[in-house]
């Protein structure tokens, strides 16, 4: 099976490039029975705008754009198996850790979190993830 892209139309489809410009990458890849979801952060899918400064706002936002494009997919978070983190400022983890686990109500993922500067001013949370095909 060839890799698939997967695209949803309610989150942004970021990049290294301005908003008008199209970006070098997909949202997802579907790549036989796994998903690739690319980083997504806290931006607004119609402005492609930072939605917030509070890092419990820019989780919750850049949570949602995942399961829109899980969404997409047919999937949900039952079928993510592992997800990767970068916090701009590593104090925000508890707040940060807080929300991410009322967002996930309970769902079991593996993850990993560090600190690092996300590439575009005012994110201060990027998440990326894989899922699963049953």
């Amino acid at each position: 099976m060839p890799k698939q892209i997967v695209t949803s139309q309610s989150a942004p489809t970021t990049g290294f490039t301005d908003k008008g410009t199209p970006s070098p990458l997909a949202q997802a890849i579907r790549a036989g029975n796994l998903l690739f979801v690319s980083g997504q952060g806290p931006l607004d899918p119609k402005t492609r705008e930072v939605v917030s400064t509070d890092i419990r706002e820019q989780t919750r936002q850049t949570l949602t754009n995942i399961r829109s494009v899980l969404d997409a997919a047919g999937l949900n978070f039952t079928h993510v198996v592992n997800m990767r983190v970068v916090l701009r400022n590593a104090e925000d983890f508890p707040a940060f850790n807080e929300t991410f686990r009322d967002f996930l109500q309970g769902e079991k993922v593996t993850r990993t979190c560090i600190g690092a500067t996300p590439h575009r001013k005012g994110v201060n949370v990027e998440i990326d993830c894989v899922a699963w095909f049953e």
